[in-house]
């Protein structure tokens, strides 16, 4: 089994080369977005994917660089391509993603009440308990420290793939996923200044040699190519380049 990763976009919540930080994630014949956010639609329009081909979104937390493009998607799924994905989110995100994010958008003017479950089959997480997504593909998920009083969450992806989503650096967190054998880590990352709200690239530095070698580098800024080869031994992945990730075959 494995798990491809296409980053339809790597960058930060500012950044306009890279786009804002968004996985097209397919294992086993199961597409997952994880996130969706402002530059999502005119980064799937670019790379000629439509947005049927996704058959369920993960949310990490409610920031517009994960969630702006939410409208686009729900509306065109639902009356261009008659289709209603899943959505994986952590039980106390649904409210206000729907009440503070979606309604002003989607209930307004409409000719009848509308709500998240018109749109998505709602599937609600819980932290630390694995969920099947699809035969062979699992989710568990974990939370993170990111803004204050923010709830916001990684993902683990078939045991062995950990996708940090946001987060401050969090070497325990990092320890506890290679400890229990995740084989690739993918951590948001800010180049540099101080990591008041994301994992610093200076921070991540410090990581020993064996965790730094797991370690695949996104959500950065658009000046990362004057970072290359000044990571150590961990390394950026690139914004539309689909990378492949042996697992093993989930329950």
């Amino acid at each position: 089994m494995r798990i491809d990763i296409q980053m339809i976009g790597t960058g930060s919540a500012f950044a306009k080369k890279y786009y804002n930080n968004n996985a097209l994630v397919t294992c086993n014949g199961y597409t997952l977005m994880i996130d969706f956010g402002i530059t999502a639609p005119l980064a799937m329009h670019e790379l000629n994917a439509p947005l049927d081909r996704i058959d369920g979104v993960f949310v990490t937390h409610l920031h517009a660089d994960h969630i702006g493009g939410f409208e686009e998607l729900m509306l065109r799924l639902k009356f261009q391509y008659k289709k209603k994905p899943a959505l994986f989110i952590e039980e106390q995100l649904i409210g206000p993603l729907w009440e503070h994010s979606l309604k002003g958008g989607l209930q307004y003017g409409a000719e009848e009440d509308q709500s998240l479950d018109q749109f998505f089959d709602v599937i609600p997480l819980r932290s630390g308990v694995p969920h099947l997504i699809h035969p062979g593909f699992t989710i568990e998920i974990l939370p993170t420290t990111h803004f204050r009083n923010m709830p916001s969450y990684a993902a683990i992806l078939n045991n062995q793939l950990f996708y940090s989503g946001d987060t401050v650096f969090d070497p325990e967190l990092i320890r506890a996923v290679h400890e229990r054998g995740c084989t690739y880590l993918l951590h948001d990352c800010q180049l540099e200044g101080h990591g008041l709200v994301h994992a610093t690239l200076a921070e991540l530095m410090t990581l020993p040699p064996d965790i730094q070698k797991k370690v695949w580098l996104m959500h950065y800024g658009d000046d990362m190519d004057s970072y290359v080869g000044h990571t150590g031994l961990m390394k950026f992945i690139l914004q539309r380049k689909t990378y492949s990730f042996p697992t093993d075959a989930a329950i």
